[in-house]
């Protein structure tokens, strides 16, 4: 607690209760978090400035407390009561630039021992414990831990960082070697995907393009009779038509449109099926 001596030695005079030697004890920690004492009371005065001490009134209500205070490398301002209630001591201290503030309840009798409240070496019982929950549960711990995470972030670069830097100096190795022939195609391109032109729903129209049908898609606007769904009657024009054609008149695989029946035995229609009326009649 270095400093705290020297304090309650300059503030002798103005220690008469319990709660003054407390109040002292929490300003000096307040002081050591990086902020400065401005004056007392709620709002701000001409007479203020930055001072280590505490001011000449601190201590003129003994049931009531309110200090001031500015940081040292900021602007943030903080604003320090103490009520006494009872036995204890009820702590709030507010920052004025975020609106956000925290409390701490310090037993007295716990802490302090009244008849020796003119001995530094005396006054305190447990110095540990008390300085461990204003540091914990009044001071601003969320500065801090911002603090530790901006060194923290100076310290040790990002890693994504030190990736990108590895990858670098790979790159500048590669080509600062004389012998490496130049890559005609870059390591990290990624290749295009092309749709097929084939598939739905590109291959809308595609048939029309086929006259014939001979894609696997089907369509064709030339009606092939060898093509169709109809029954074929297993005709092979390269072979020869009996009667109509002889063989090899027909190159094979050529497209054949037949002139004539294809297939001499295929059955007609009966000419006695559903004859007109009076068909057998001689006289009509």
């Amino acid at each position: 607690m270095a400093g705290l001596e020297l304090l309650y030695s300059c503030c002798g005079d103005a220690i008469s209760c319990p709660q003054d030697a407390v109040v002292c004890f929490v300003h000096w920690e307040v002081v050591k978090s990086g902020y400065k004492c401005l004056g007392s009371g709620d709002e701000a005065r001409s007479s203020d400035k930055k001072s280590e001490l505490l001011p000449p009134d601190w201590s003129s209500n003994k049931v009531e407390y309110a200090l001031r205070y500015a940081s040292e490398m900021g602007d943030a301002r903080l604003l320090l009561k103490a009520l006494l209630v009872d036995s204890a001591l009820v702590f709030n201290l507010m920052n004025r630039s975020t609106q956000q503030s925290s409390d701490v309840i310090v037993n007295l009798n716990e802490h302090v021992d009244a008849a020796h409240l003119r001995t530094f070496d005396r006054v305190f019982k447990d110095v540990g414990g008390l300085a461990a929950a204003v540091r914990s549960r009044l001071l601003p711990s969320r500065d801090k831990r911002t603090q530790a995470e901006q060194s923290e972030r100076t310290r040790r670069p990002d890693s994504r960082h030190e990736d990108q830097h590895d990858h670098h100096n790979d790159d500048h190795h590669d080509d600062d070697d004389p012998l490496r022939l130049p890559d005609r195609h870059p390591r990290h391109a990624a290749q295009p995907h092309w749709p097929d032109p084939m598939a739905p729903p590109f291959s809308v129209g595609g048939a029309d393009l086929d006259p014939l049908g001979r894609s696997m898609s089907g369509g064709g606007m030339l009606a092939d009779p060898l093509r169709m769904g109809y029954p074929r009657s297993g005709l092979d024009p390269s072979s020869g038509i009996p009667d109509i054609l002889p063989p090899g008149a027909v190159p094979p695989g050529a497209r054949f449109d037949p002139f004539g029946p294809v297939g001499r035995h295929r059955p007609g229609p009966d000419p006695d099926h559903l004859p007109p009326p009076g068909y057998d009649d001689m006289f009509m």
